[in-house]
């Protein structure tokens, strides 16, 4: 039996979601979306969100949560979402093995 989920979360992106919590005094989770349109075709849409809905796939993590609905995920199958702080910003981003292509600012992709 295959017990790994479809999409990993790193520690640094949980981290900084408990980050965001203490700021805001209270925990949201982080919603990962695929949505038609961006300049390569696919764009990942990333909100904060009070609670899952019925049919998402929750990936929890010391309190912490990140939410993938059922039509985004065939597109992030196999992806690691992470936290990022660099030289063009914080963020969380994913690493997606199912993109053929992506734009320059990592928001956008083809497959």
């Amino acid at each position: 039996m295959d017990l790994r989920l479809p999409v990993t979360v790193t520690d640094r992106a949980f981290a900084r979601l408990a980050e965001i919590a203490a700021e805001a005094g209270e925990a949201k989770a982080l919603r990962v979306a695929v949505l038609g349109g961006g300049c390569s075709g696919f764009q990942y849409d990333m909100q904060l969100e009070d609670a899952p809905a019925a049919d998402d796939l929750v990936i929890e993590k010391d309190g912490m949560r990140v939410l993938i609905d059922p039509d985004s995920r065939p597109f992030l199958e196999g992806s690691v979402i992470d936290f990022t702080d660099e030289l063009i910003g914080a963020r969380f981003a994913v690493q997606n093995p199912n993109a053929a292509s992506t734009c320059g600012c990592g928001t956008s992709f083809s497959i």
